[in-house]
């Protein structure tokens, strides 16, 4: 059953206001306690100052002892009660900052509502795909719109406890969902939706006619469909104008983590948008994905900066441009088992650069010359230093030079 909920303002706003009225307690509860303390003090000292003057010295040293001892301890008091309240106020802004989880759809487009996203659930939907961290779903909601819908793996932790870690998961992905959905660049896939069902998350986005550039890439070498240099270096500028926003332009720095052909989706004028972006990296099961578009340095010491996404790139860009599937080993010098990288990297020693061009997009003179630049730029971002890469600030620069955008 699916339900709404209101808004994460509401709910802080209200969360801030009880948390207040517990605060605002709690010190009239400690003042009229000190107040009470300070009054018995200065009874105690008038009822001393007004003793008979015949007091011995005995009782005069007794008496200096008892208000030392009273107001070192009233001194002590309060720190003590300073520190516990210090400490219930900082544990009370930890739990406010804690992201609530949620239940039934969290809707961020006025096309959806909660009712027409489960009565959609409720009447079935088309598989269009699946990737190690879930599958894709096409479904017709009941205003006519079509949407897809991508459900995520199973979101347990690994190790301790499965319920606290998949707590924790599913707090820290809420909160990279709520980002996401307030990121908005003409090449980034809008997230419309979200739905938590049990321990998985469906994520709702724009349907995109002609799928990702994985699908369209295996009808190209299965002769199906023909893609153009033009259109293959619209997507490439298109890709990296994503992340382009994604790492210079957000508030703080976003990194995708997992850019590769079936996460680039394309409409239909085969204009790129980027999905999954940040998603990896808090999937507990994303560490398994690792493919032949993950830079070296995060497959082999899991450290992942904006160049590990420039090499990513860099692979999709050698799949446009020489129409090769990466993922079957090349053959370098008569042994096979090479990678894209390392084969292009060959045909650039050896001056045979050219042969590597997929021979359905050569055509006139000027458009094989922009085709060898960008082979050599797609050579530097697959460097195994990620210093000797381009930014894809840069990128956006060199790619964009090739042709008028």
């Amino acid at each position: 059953m699916l339900f709404s909920f209101p808004s994460m303002e509401q709910r802080g706003r209200k969360r801030y206001c009880n948390t207040v009225y517990l605060l605002l307690f709690i010190f009239l509860v400690f003042s009229s306690r000190t107040t009470s303390s300070a009054s018995c003090r200065r009874r105690a000292v008038k009822h001393l100052s007004t003793a008979p003057p015949s007091s011995t010295p005995l009782e005069s040293r007794i008496t200096t002892k008892v208000i030392i001892v009273s107001i070192v301890s009233g001194v002590l008091t309060g720190f003590f009660s300073a520190l516990a309240l210090a400490f219930l106020v900082r544990c009370t802004v930890k739990y406010l900052k804690q992201t609530p989880i949620l239940k039934g759809p969290v809707v961020f487009s006025p096309k959806i509502t909660p009712k027409s996203l489960h009565a959609a659930l409720a009447n079935g939907i088309q598989l269009l795909g699946s990737d190690p961290n879930g599958k894709y779903y096409k479904m017709v909601l009941d205003n006519g719109l079509v949407v897809a819908v991508k459900r995520l793996g199973s979101l347990e932790g690994n190790g301790g406890s499965p319920e606290a870690a998949t707590k924790s998961v599913k707090r820290r992905l809420q909160k990279e969902l709520e980002l996401l959905a307030g990121l908005r660049d003409r090449n980034l896939m809008s997230l419309r939706a979200y739905v938590r069902e049990s321990d998985e998350f469906s994520l709702v986005y724009d349907y995109m006619p002609n799928g990702s550039l994985d699908d369209v890439m295996t009808k190209v070498r299965a002769q199906e469909l023909e893609l153009g240099w033009e259109i293959r270096l619209r997507v490439a500028v298109g890709i990296v104008k994503g992340l382009q926003y994604l790492h210079f332009s957000c508030e703080q720095q976003i990194l995708h983590y997992n850019l590769k052909p079936t996460n680039v989706m394309l409409d239909s004028e085969f204009e790129p948008r980027l999905a999954d972006c940040g998603l990896a990296k808090i999937i507990p099961t994303s560490h398994t994905s690792v493919s032949c578009y993950s830079a070296p340095e995060s497959s082999q010491t899991n450290r992942y900066t904006d160049k590990s996404d420039v090499f990513s790139f860099g692979m999709i860009l050698g799949v446009l441009l020489t129409g090769r599937d990466p993922t079957l080993p090349f053959s370098i010098e008569g042994a096979t088992g090479g990678s894209l990288g390392q084969w292009l990297k060959h045909l650039q020693q050896t001056g045979e650069v050219r042969e590597g061009l997929d021979k359905s997009i050569l055509g006139e003179e000027v458009e094989e010359d922009e085709m060898l630049m960008a082979l050599r730029i797609t050579i530097i971002c697959l460097s195994d230093f990620p210093a000797d890469r381009p930014s894809s600030d840069e990128l956006v620069h060199m790619l964009t030079q090739l042709h008028s955008f």
